[in-house]
């Protein structure tokens, strides 16, 4: 049994990785330090140089930026600079309007923005934003987490160089050490702690819920969603809980990818990830008729599964995230089925037999298909555990230990994939249609 000060460790952890977004968390994160910067200054920018990790680029180039009807780095950066409040972190253009969105694109047409990629570090998350101004000049850097400021400057003066504790705004300059889990201290968790402790988690299920409805109601993105409930979607799917699952969960997706302006709760830095841990577990617990409690406990296991594979894997990689939450949603809805433990462990161990080496090409609308791939197969490997049939360690990267399992295929899309990542970069910036 997880002592108290062990529940309250992974409390704050979860607190921490599950957190409101607008739009996606890489083009907020980089509007979120060139705010920051703005700040350090004091005045709107006269010109704002970037030096960005290829990750951060490659997330960024495709994907719309929420209340702008625009895609991509540039019209975040400007909003960052003209309207970005640091405070509100990946709800940073949370006051984004038209009249914004016209001064942002006055902003663009001046040519005050630079963006470089940054090669000498080796961290995925990286951004650096010089802001400058009648003489003047702020520094601002996020490193390795989406809201991680480690380093502040003000002309000749550094105001920061380290991570602080306190979310940044506070503390001694030491890190916050994370609790380090297992699945079976994930799974203990999310069984055993007392039921009040984890009622907060009912907001993802507000916020994402509101994103779904959004997303089947109107035309967004590649419209998956939509599709899936329209005659052909019945004919092909039916109209029972899988196809509620899928459409649910991708037409959340449809909506955040396009750039609707509204917030979703994300997990480890990814609105889509938080996606993934939320709709599939809650659709299923309400057609299924769970309980409350059970839902609660649910969403718990799914998001904080997420959140223990991403301590090896890192914010981001090559691996699409929507293997990560997925693997969550399945362990979730295993236990809504009324799965234990050992069946837990079979429905993760399904999970990465199935969808280890997908890649990440980018946030874009198209992410929705690849969230309901995951969802479809969290579905099935759920299905297969409760029958207790599971890849065993004879087959491919599957260990018998569960927890070796998850960091083979942690291993694979940090390290094993990295040359993967490079050529998904190059092509994506060299297709015949860039500019």
């Amino acid at each position: 049994m997880l002592s108290r000060n062990e529940q309250l460790s992974i409390i704050n952890l979860i607190k921490k990785q599950v957190v409101p977004a607008i739009g996606c968390t890489e083009p907020m994160a980089v509007a979120l330090c060139v705010a920051k910067a703005t700040k350090l200054l004091g005045k709107t920018p006269e010109h704002i140089d970037l030096r960005l990790s290829a990750n951060i680029l490659k997330n960024a180039m495709g994907v719309g930026i929420p209340g702008t009807g625009m895609v991509g780095l540039p019209i975040a950066i400007a909003l960052g600079a003209l309207i970005g409040r640091p405070e509100l972190q990946l709800e940073v253009l949370q006051d984004c309007n038209e009249e914004a969105v016209e001064r942002g694109k006055a902003y663009i047409a001046e040519n005050r923005i630079h963006i470089a990629l940054e090669k000498d570090d080796d961290d995925k998350l990286f951004i650096n934003v010089i802001c400058q101004a009648d003489g003047h000049e702020a520094e601002a850097r996020i490193k390795t987490h989406h809201t991680d400021f480690v380093f502040l400057r003000k002309d000749g003066e550094i105001l920061q160089d380290g991570l602080l504790t306190g979310n940044n705004e506070q503390g001694n300059g030491e890190q916050d050490d994370e609790p380090q889990l297992t699945l079976h201290k994930v799974y203990e968790f999310a069984t055993e702690t007392n039921l009040d402790d984890l009622r907060f988690i009912l907001e993802a299920k507000k916020l994402n819920e509101a994103v779904a409805k959004k997303g089947l109601e109107e035309n967004f993105g590649h419209q998956l969603g939509k599709t899936m409930l329209t005659p052909l979607g019945r004919g092909f799917l039916g109209d029972g809980i899988f196809a509620h699952v899928l459409s649910n969960t991708s037409g959340a997706c449809d909506a955040r990818m396009a750039g609707a302006l509204i917030p979703v709760m994300s997990n480890s830095g990814s609105g889509n990830q938080g996606i993934c841990a939320t709709m599939p577990v809650v659709t299923f617990a309400e057609e299924n008729h769970n309980s409350e409690e059970e839902m609660i406990r649910a969403l718990t296991m799914s998001h904080l599964t997420a959140i223990y594979i991403k301590q090896s894997l890192g914010s981001l990689s090559a691996l699409c995230g929507c293997v990560v939450a997925s693997t969550g949603s399945s362990c979730g809805i295993t236990y809504l089925m009324g799965g234990n433990y050992e069946q837990v462990t079979y429905a993760v161990k399904n999970m990465i037999a199935n969808l280890t080496g997908m890649i990440c090409d980018g946030a874009k609308p198209s992410c929705s298909l690849k969230l309901t791939t995951g969802v479809s197969t969290a579905m099935l490997s759920a299905m297969l555990a409760m029958q207790g049939k599971y890849v065993s360690s004879l087959e491919g990267i599957v260990d018998d230990d569960v927890d070796q399992s998850i960091r083979n295929l942690t291993s694979i899309g940090s390290k094993g994939m990295d040359v993967t990542d490079r050529y998904v970069l190059d092509i994506m910036t060299h297709k015949s249609n860039n500019k």
